[in-house]
């Protein structure tokens, strides 16, 4: 990769092995290898006579796909900016909802689920996303327990922002899903690995849902 970029023009198999003192099979095996992963391209080198042009490769013009992340930074950064707003938690919700609206399946026209079917449907996205997720309450009061937060490094700072933005992901994932079940708010850290979200049939008084801020919300180290 490093020959290829330093080369400035694009190199035969012959070349390449000859550079690096391989055989031309084991140049091919790496070449094959870069390309698959989008450091490398493939191109016709060029010929002095008649007959095919001998392959040949170049490095990828661009940075780096496997050049190092800060996506930690990037959400703390934006975190906090939202956080400074005064309508930061009625944001972050709106935000969810429509995250939750977008990740989850729309089901067809003429399919109405369950109660139960919408919640295996929230389940499973939540398990995707990381959080854990069990249901553990009987129907009267339906619970779902989450066992691990995605972003927990942002909670550390940021816990009504982030809790928010999860709860409006359920709410959006149970709306798109066409059922009159919702999750009408969200218990964060009753428990050093659990938050709890509870599930209701169109509950009067607390359509848009909220956080429970009466919760211990001391953390496990």
């Amino acid at each position: 990769m490093t020959l290829l970029r330093d080369a400035g023009s694009e190199l035969t198999i012959a070349e390449i092995a000859g550079r690096l003192d391989v055989h031309p099979n084991t140049a091919r095996f790496h070449l094959e290898s870069l390309v698959r992963s989008g450091h490398v391209e493939q191109v016709d080198g060029t010929v002095d006579g008649p007959g095919r042009p001998p392959l040949a490769f170049r490095a990828r013009r661009g940075m780096d796909p496997d050049g190092p992340r800060s996506y930690r930074l990037l959400a703390g950064i934006l975190a906090a900016e939202l956080g400074a707003r005064p309508d930061a938690v009625a944001r972050a919700q709106e935000a969810g909802r429509a995250w939750g609206a977008d990740m989850i399946e729309q089901p067809a026209p003429d399919q109405e689920l369950t109660d139960g079917q919408a919640t295996a449907r929230l389940l499973a996205l939540l398990d995707d996303l990381g959080f854990a997720p069990e249901q553990r309450a009987p129907a009267t009061d339906r619970q779902l327990a989450l066992r691990h937060c995605p972003f927990l490094d942002l909670v550390e700072t940021g816990d009504r922002l982030v809790c928010s933005l999860h709860l409006g992901l359920m709410q959006g994932a149970m709306t798109t899903l066409g059922t009159p079940l919702t999750v009408e708010w969200l218990d964060p850290f009753v428990e050093p690995d659990l938050c709890v979200a509870h599930l209701r049939a169109n509950a009067p008084g607390r359509v848009d849902g909220s956080i429970d801020t009466s919760a211990d919300m001391e953390r496990s180290e």
